[in-house]
């Protein structure tokens, strides 16, 4: 793995290197440590800023800020602003599972979106995933994300039991 201006590789935490065939579930490694579980999904930002995709403490779990990226690495549906939203809850999902938790566990979302022109389009991928157990949520319009194609980021806490 290499960080994204191509530098030298990076190490990862997890010790879980990126195979472009694996979907994020095959890559999600956990640890555990100090009563906490991690979830790693393996992208490059991971190691090189230092944070994980989620973290289970008790029956409180957090999921950063999480981006429409591709099982390649690449950023998922340049320029579509659902399907993007779709993929970001999906990663979500997964990092959830790893550490024992659902979207039906999930009380709080936040979405940052680079349009909010685009709200509805968001809004209704983030409603089919969460319209049975809807969470309070924020969305709110950033500058820009970590790649230019990117639209939106999503952030997630649950409560677990």
């Amino acid at each position: 793995m290499t960080d994204p201006n191509g530098e030298q590789p990076l190490e990862h935490p997890s010790g879980n290197e990126q195979d472009p065939r694996q979907s994020h579930q095959e890559r999600m490694k956990t640890r555990t440590d100090d009563h906490r579980t991690r979830a790693f999904s393996g992208v490059v930002w991971e190691g090189r800023v230092g944070y994980c995709r989620a973290l289970r403490t008790g029956s409180l779990v957090f999921v950063t800020g999480t981006a429409p990226v591709a099982a390649d690495g690449t950023v998922h549906a340049p320029g579509d602003p659902e399907a993007q939203a779709r993929r970001c809850l999906d990663i979500i999902e997964e990092a959830l599972a790893a550490v024992g938790a659902s979207l039906s566990d999930v009380v709080r979302t936040r979405m940052f979106v680079t349009d909010i022109s685009r709200w509805e389009d968001y809004g209704r991928a983030h409603g089919d995933r969460f319209r049975e157990h809807p969470p309070c949520t924020t969305m709110v319009e950033v500058k820009g994300l970590i790649e230019p194609e990117m639209m939106i980021e999503i952030e997630a806490d649950a409560v677990v039991g």
